[in-house]
């Protein structure tokens, strides 16, 4: 059975001292959850401070994105080995980078590969916007992300990445998609295209994670669907009751 994962995307929020006092207040309920891989995801700024709060503890850390090259003339950016000084985990292609920062298809499968190279562990986003949803195209833009996104990778690494179905139209606008929506997608949309690359065992090994106005209330009516595998958390994550609650709900479905 696949290990439940919650992960919390902070996206632009909490200064170090902010986030110094996040940690501290919800750090001790999430380490007595037990079955579930947990992960924050600060800021780049206030990596080094928390990487240093959750030292010695099960939760792990995140970076919301990176560049691919080792480095160079790439001002403002952050390589792969400096994220993995801290960090575990990546966010790639998350929609508010495609959406904002010109991220595609092309970049997300460079970073992909680049963390692989530095032994990160890329979080893969996924997902439609809402006109491409309304018409009818979910398939077309999801299976077509998973193809070109992971592109040429084996399937000894692809088995180890965290996917998240985040559909555009759902994240920050307090709109969730339905379990049942984001279970057939993940399975049809998702796995299915994992199996005819890579195989069935690769595909049933991947986890496959619901990220789109996740909250403490509806968090166990997702777990509660066989494909969905845990949450990408965005603005629930800044709150600590919230977030706890939401690993709790994952630690049941284990």
């Amino acid at each position: 059975m696949r290990t439940p994962f919650v992960a919390g995307n902070w996206k632009m929020n909490k200064t170090i001292a902010e986030a110094r006092s996040l940690v501290a207040e919800m750090s001790q309920a999430l380490r007595e959850i037990k079955n579930v891989e947990k992960v924050l995801c600060p800021p780049f700024m206030a990596i080094f401070p928390v990487a240093a709060l959750l030292q010695g503890t099960d939760i792990g850390l995140g970076a919301q994105d990176m560049y691919w090259e080792p480095k160079g003339p790439f001002t403002g950016e952050v390589a792969p080995e400096m994220v993995a000084e801290f960090c575990e985990y990546v966010i790639i292609g998350h929609s508010e980078r495609r959406q904002y920062f010109g991220e595609n298809d092309e970049t997300v499968n460079r970073k992909t590969a680049a963390a692989r190279i530095s032994n990160l562990v890329p979080i893969v986003c996924v997902g439609e916007t809402l006109a491409e949803y309304e018409s009818g195209r979910t398939e077309e833009v999801v299976s077509r992300q998973i193809r070109m996104g992971l592109k040429g990778l084996t399937p000894e690494f692809v088995e180890h990445i965290v996917i998240a179905y985040e559909p555009v139209w759902a994240i920050g606008t307090g709109r969730a998609s339905t379990s049942e929506n984001a279970n057939t997608v993940i399975r049809d949309f998702i796995r299915k295209p994992l199996a005819e690359i890579y195989g069935e065992a690769t595909a049933q090994a991947v986890r496959v994670l619901y990220g789109g106005s996740v909250t403490a209330a509806n968090a166990v009516e997702f777990f509660s669907q066989p494909e969905i595998d845990g949450a990408l958390v965005g603005g629930a994550s800044l709150k600590v009751d919230e977030f706890v609650a939401i690993v709790h709900a994952a630690a049941k479905r284990a």
